[in-house]
């Protein structure tokens, strides 16, 4: 069986003639024939050899080009098949190896021609270029077209690439009678991602009509594009300066900045930064990209991201309650020097506080359950308080003294429901009116009953973890995030690590 003839599969670029390689401009100048859609005819003329028989086979019939092209190259031809873009993404070479098999398998004698692709730069590649450096990290191309492929299967590729924080380039957004699926696309990629993430999309990529636009997820609207787009959506640590979109590889830490437009910048990681730092910045990155929603106020996210990050267990997502703006309002009493003292059920909270951090914000962390006042008034009965009679626990005997001397502490509980439901009683007494109280006690007996206490002293900030989980590290890391919510702007762990 003699190999007569050649197909090349050709792909000419985005549709600008400086973007076509010199591998395809030497296959056109060699071609006996070009086939193709007319519209693609115009950036390779020039270069097209006296002779050479150029077939318009018209829009959307694909099959008739590749027929055709096999038809003459089995006469003996050099046979180009020019694809806009490359030729190997939603083009021409995908149909001609199937159709070459295809024919293969119904005539054991027809006449073989040598396949060759020769790739072009993708749509996708120039419209990344236009929009700064948004592709510089794992991606993945999905179509919106559902003619050959059902829209069941594209929806579930989608709700992957979303949960996969995959930058994610889409092709075939929208046409005339496929206008529902790019609203669903955002839709699904909002439940996954946050509404801040950037979103570029250039029409008429590489041409004269070329438009460039830089939004985010949220505002982005499916009006705005046709058939002519392609639409770039970053992954979880996209963002733009100048008005570029950039995915990060890794070689510097990323900081998101807090501007209004969602800009963030990049800084060199400092000096000081430990190898523990590093982890916990990667570490809170993935937490991110595994929450269920995208859409948490940022104080409640920031705690949230401490709570996971120390338990390794998403269901804080469901357990986790915070008062609207609890984390931020104790923050901002840190900062105006109202609250000073953080008072703890066990030492082993105190333990857990960053000391960098309170040391740098003034304050002091205290547990009473080794003063020597406590072993004294556990051996008196509840009942000199006018109670039932019971001896008092070391750590309702603590609560007690802490009282005395710091009513309005923040109180963080991580061990002890009978100390958190002795603060209730003292609140409900007039004795106490703490800063905010932090509700993580661990167990099983009073625990829930403990948290649900808590909860009718609405002008005190809350944070509480429902159920029966909790424990020191939950109130201690809940503490850190209060007292490092400057870096919540920023994504990043404390300072003092």
């Amino acid at each position: 069986m003699d190999n007569k003839g050649k197909i090349i599969i050709a792909g000419i670029g985005p549709g600008c003639q400086k973007d076509i390689t010199p591998a395809v401009f030497e296959a056109v100048r060699e071609a006996d024939t070009i086939v193709g859609y007319k519209y693609y005819f115009q950036f390779i003329e020039p270069f097209v050899k006296p002779g050479c028989e150029c077939i318009d086979t018209g829009m959307k019939r694909e099959r008739e080009r590749a027929q055709q092209a096999f038809e003459l190259a089995e006469q003996g031809k050099t046979v180009v098949v020019i694809s806009s873009g490359d030729a190997g993404i939603y083009g021409m070479a995908p149909l001609i190896y199937e159709m070459n098999r295809e024919r293969h398998a119904v005539d054991s004698d027809f006449v073989a021609v040598t396949i060759e692709v020769l790739p072009g730069i993708s749509a996708f590649q120039k419209a990344a270029s236009l929009l700064g450096a948004p592709i510089g990290h794992d991606m993945c191309i999905i179509s919106l077209s559902d003619l050959m492929t059902p829209w069941e299967v594209i929806e579930r590729r989608i709700k992957a690439a979303a949960v996969g924080d995959f930058v994610t380039a889409v092709y075939n957004p929208k046409s005339h009678g496929r206008y529902w699926q790019l609203y669903r696309l955002q839709e699904v990629f909002l439940n996954h991602r946050s509404a801040d993430t950037p979103v570029g999309y250039v029409r008429q990529a590489g041409r004269e009509e070329q438009e460039i636009t830089v939004t985010t997820l949220g505002e982005f609207n499916p009006e705005d594009v046709d058939m002519f787009t392609v639409i770039i959506i970053g992954n979880s640590q996209t963002y733009v300066t100048d008005g570029k979109m950039v995915t990060p590889r890794g070689y510097y830490s990323l900081t998101p900045n807090s501007s209004p437009k969602g800009e963030r910048n990049l800084e060199r990681e400092e000096s000081n930064n430990s190898k523990g730092q590093n982890i916990m910045i990667e570490s809170f990155h993935t937490i991110s990209g595994e929450l269920r929603r995208q859409d948490y106020p940022l104080d409640h996210l920031w705690a949230l991201l401490h709570a996971i990050h120390t338990t390794a267990d998403f269901d804080m997502e469901r357990i986790l309650y915070t008062d609207d703006h609890a984390v931020e309002t104790l923050y901002n009493k840190v900062k105006d020097g109202s609250l000073k003292t953080i008072v703890t059920d066990v030492t082993m909270v105190t333990s857990g506080i960053r000391k960098g951090a309170l040391q740098r914000l003034g304050i002091e962390a205290k547990c009473y359950l080794s003063d020597p006042r406590v072993a004294e008034m556990t051996k008196c009965p509840l009942s000199s308080e006018g109670d039932s009679g019971m001896l008092l626990t070391r750590t309702q005997a603590g609560i007690r003294l802490a009282v005395e001397e710091h009513p309005d502490a923040l109180f963080a509980f991580g061990n002890a429901p009978t100390a958190l439901m002795e603060l209730c009683e003292l609140i409900r007494k007039g004795k106490a009116h703490p800063a905010g109280i932090i509700a993580a006690p661990v167990g099983f007996v009073h625990v829930r009953e403990s948290k649900h206490m808590v909860k009718p002293f609405r002008d005190i900030p809350k944070i509480i973890i429902e159920g029966r989980k909790g424990g020191s590290n939950l109130a201690a890391t809940l503490c850190n995030a209060i007292l490092t919510f400057d870096d919540a702007e920023q994504l990043k762990p404390g300072r003092d690590l």
